[in-house]
């Protein structure tokens, strides 16, 4: 049988490939792609089966480009995963942690441990994904460095972890979406994601609001994101405890739609059992 390929942004040993692991098992094969724009492209393409893609830190908050990608985007997300993360700090087989001058890292990885880096007293460097410094230093066999990656990246590329747990807030976890071009089928304990635009006139997002209320729609979560076309004006990105097809949310979407400029349902999907915990 032919495995179902699914993308995701970084290099084997990303905790985005341990967030499809998680949610998909073993049994599939991972297809690592340099940026999550590729992520959305490919999946929208059909050149991978799904894509998974990281929307929130615990921590550091949101992933602008996956947010900013679903405003273009025709793909639907099916489901979620929250992944644990524990960073470890990774070197060359023969590093000692006093040898190091230069850390490298995903922008997020390297916030999410700005505590222990400055304690280091070294040099910061971004990079495009975590695991992918580790195999940069492994295949550079860059002395005086060390990466921010998974346990799992130091054991895929034959690297030492210096320190493990090394991230500034304990319960740090991340939050990804699982993307595919078909619509997911309807299941329980679900999730709605929308986003919509509404005019720039005062009250207008109280009166989107205000219908979710009135049908009693618990809203798990709201985040805005500049619309780029003119400045302070913003869109909606809206998470929704239910399916779009319940009848007290279809209902919420067909008032709400003449309430706003724009109005997208980016999928239902089942929450995750992190979140069903």
């Amino acid at each position: 049988m032919k495995k179902r390929r699914i993308g995701f942004q970084g290099e084997h040993g990303a905790f985005s490939e341990q967030a499809v692991l998680q949610h998909f098992g073993p049994e599939v094969e991972t297809v690592p792609i340099k940026s999550i724009r590729e992520v959305f492209n490919l999946t929208e393409g059909g050149a991978i089966d799904v894509g998974v893609v990281p929307i929130e830190n615990s921590i550091e908050g949101s992933v602008t480009e996956s947010y900013d990608m679903f405003l273009t985007s025709s793909v639907k997300v099916v489901g979620e995963e929250a992944v644990r993360v524990v960073h470890c700090l990774i070197a060359l087989p023969s590093a000692k942690l006093s040898d190091i001058k230069v850390v490298y890292s995903h922008p997020q990885a390297l916030a999410q441990c700005r505590n222990f880096v400055a304690s280091m007293m070294v040099e910061p460097r971004v990079t495009y994904d975590t695991a992918g410094s580790v195999k940069m230093i492994r295949d550079e066999k860059i002395r005086g460095a060390a990466a921010i990656a998974s346990q799992r990246a130091a054991e895929i590329y034959d690297m030492k972890i210096l320190k493990k747990g090394i991230e500034d807030y304990g319960r740090n976890f991340t939050r990804f979406l699982v993307i595919s071009k078909a619509e997911g089928r309807k299941q329980p304990n679900s999730k709605t994601s929308v986003m919509f635009s509404v005019p720039h006139t005062p009250g207008s997002l109280y009166a989107v609001l205000e219908v979710f209320a009135r049908h009693k729609i618990n809203l798990a979560k709201i985040e805005s994101r500049p619309t780029r076309q003119r400045p302070w004006e913003y869109y909606f990105f809206v998470d929704i405890e239910g399916h779009y097809k319940d009848p007290a949310i279809a209902s919420a979407f067909a008032e709400v739609a003449g309430k706003t400029l724009f109005l997208k349902v980016l999928g239902s999907y089942p929450k995750s059992k992190e979140e069903l915990v």
